[in-house]
């Protein structure tokens, strides 16, 4: 704790602080409660998109045999080509917001090509949509996290450290000047009587 001065002066400077850190603290603590909604709406979001991938993945399993066929699926025959991405302000985090990919696809013989390359094409952009979206909502995550963690360090800070020290500073002054308001009139009552005495 910082030595204070035992004052008016400190004592408001004091008071002015404990107002406003009671000011900011409910604001803070609404901050960190829409951080946590927040947090839980894109971990549920999260949880749905996995679900959803690992069943992707469990249906192209039958796929694999073919995509490994010589010649069919070359490095460059489906490449993402632009990235969509808005975004978006969460209790004043500025987060991503997955809004699709725009992809390329090779040009390609459809007679040297077998007939369901169309439909794995598809299947395939499906699927790097889903990669996409969770890797989106990642980082979403690892942002409101971390606004969340200083947010809760800020509230920790003014409810277990700021408020009480002021609270506690106010009072140490207070005893403090009532004390010398105390001695001061005992010493004029002192002195009062000192010149009664003289003047009899």
């Amino acid at each position: 704790m910082a030595k204070i001065k035992l004052t008016k002066n400190e004592q408001k400077k004091q008071k002015d602080s404990l107002k406003r850190f009671q000011r900011y603290l409910p604001t803070l603590m609404l901050k960190k409660q829409q951080l946590q909604a927040e947090i839980r709406l894109v971990d549920n979001h999260m949880a749905e998109m996995t679900a959803l991938k690992e069943q992707r993945d469990a249906s192209l399993k039958k796929w694999i045999a073919v995509f490994g066929e010589e010649g069919v699926f070359t490095t460059d025959i489906l490449r993402i080509t632009k990235l969509v991405a808005g975004e978006g302000n969460v209790a004043g985090v500025s987060i991503p917001v997955f809004e699709g990919a725009e992809f390329a696809v090779s040009d390609y013989s459809i007679v040297a090509k077998p007939l369901w390359i169309d439909l794995a094409l598809d299947n395939m952009k499906k699927t790097l949509l889903l990669e996409l979206e969770l890797q989106c909502l990642a980082e979403q995550q690892r942002r409101l996290r971390k606004e969340l963690q200083t947010t809760s360090q800020r509230v920790n800070l003014f409810e277990k450290i700021k408020i009480p020290e002021a609270k506690a500073n106010i009072k140490k002054i207070a005893v403090y000047l009532g004390d010398q308001q105390t001695a001061a009139v005992v010493r004029g009552k002192i002195s009062k009587r000192g010149m009664e005495r003289a003047g009899s």
